[in-house]
């Protein structure tokens, strides 16, 4: 079993071989890098090429461990008891499973993607350490183990918002997604868009990276927004001519709302054009 990339994915040397190794010593493949970087549809991508179903887990700033593994829903049982439902006799009607049930026991090895694990509490990464290590956990209410029929595949991604514990980092196989260089940047848009034209994707890509390398912006942007970028430009006919920074008094690029995502950038690119201006009209 390998992941050798899709035709819809553009992956390097480097993440196949990170993502190989994970399956074969069967630990969580950790994926750290920029938003946008295609953390998160990678295992979507694994999923699609190994042929395996893909279990969802998106973790929000709420979400405790024991949501993955089950929840007993007490409100319901004593709904039920109160309408006289023989359904109460049996608590086993009132256990939800969560993502982690869902993967132990889909059988055929499936992919589990446990998406932004650091918006959780910090002891949430804990919390799952002996599940994801030993692959099995308790269930108090009808006194049964869980244990996975095969290792799923574990894709976690972080965005770096907390560190995460050495004790669970131990347990993962490490992976940071650099962002792409021009070349791996034009061959995942030509991926996206087999037909733009040359002119206008290298232009495109060169105004890209010119805003990204912009001195003190507060979000820098990503594959996903140049994506929605040019998109636009193809949709609007826009110019590759129209891309050149020449005069520097355009030196928003067109339809740079797609870009740029908040306005304090946008006074910053302001500011360097209009001291641009005046450093040229000295």
């Amino acid at each position: 079993m390998r992941f050798a990339g899709t035709e819809s994915y553009v992956a390097t040397e480097d993440l196949l071989v990170a993502v190989n190794a994970a399956i074969t010593l069967e630990r969580p493949l950790l994926i750290k890098g920029e938003p946008g970087t295609g953390k998160t549809i990678l295992a979507h991508e694994i999923a699609d090429s190994l042929g395996r179903l893909l279990i969802e887990w998106h973790i929000k700033s709420t979400t405790k461990a024991q949501h993955g593994l089950y929840e007993y829903d007490a409100v319901a049982r004593l709904r039920d008891s109160q309408l006289g439902d023989e359904r109460v006799h049996d608590i086993r009607n009132y256990i939800v499973r969560g993502k982690l049930w869902e993967a132990f026991t889909a059988g055929d090895r499936p992919v589990l993607l446990i998406d932004e694990i650091d918006k959780a509490d910090i002891e949430f990464p804990n919390d799952l350490l002996q599940e994801l290590d030993r692959m099995e956990f308790y269930v108090h209410e009808t006194k049964e183990t869980i244990t996975a029929a095969e290792r799923p595949i574990v894709v976690i991604t972080s965005n770096n918002e907390k560190e995460l514990p050495d004790a669970f980092l131990r347990r993962c196989f490490f992976h940071y997604i650099r962002f792409p260089d021009p070349d791996t940047m034009a061959a995942i848009v030509e991926v996206h868009y087999p037909d733009i034209k040359k002119l206008l994707l290298r232009e495109a890509l060169g105004a890209f990276y010119e805003v990204r390398e912009v001195p003190g912006l507060k979000k820098k942007p990503s594959t996903s927004e140049l994506l929605d970028w040019i998109k636009l430009l193809v949709a609007e006919d826009i110019p590759p001519e129209a891309l050149r920074a020449k005069d520097v008094k355009d030196f928003l690029p067109p339809l740079h709302g797609a870009l740029v995502k908040n306005e304090q950038d946008v006074h910053q690119l302001e500011r360097l054009a209009f001291l641009a201006r005046r450093e040229r009209g000295n």
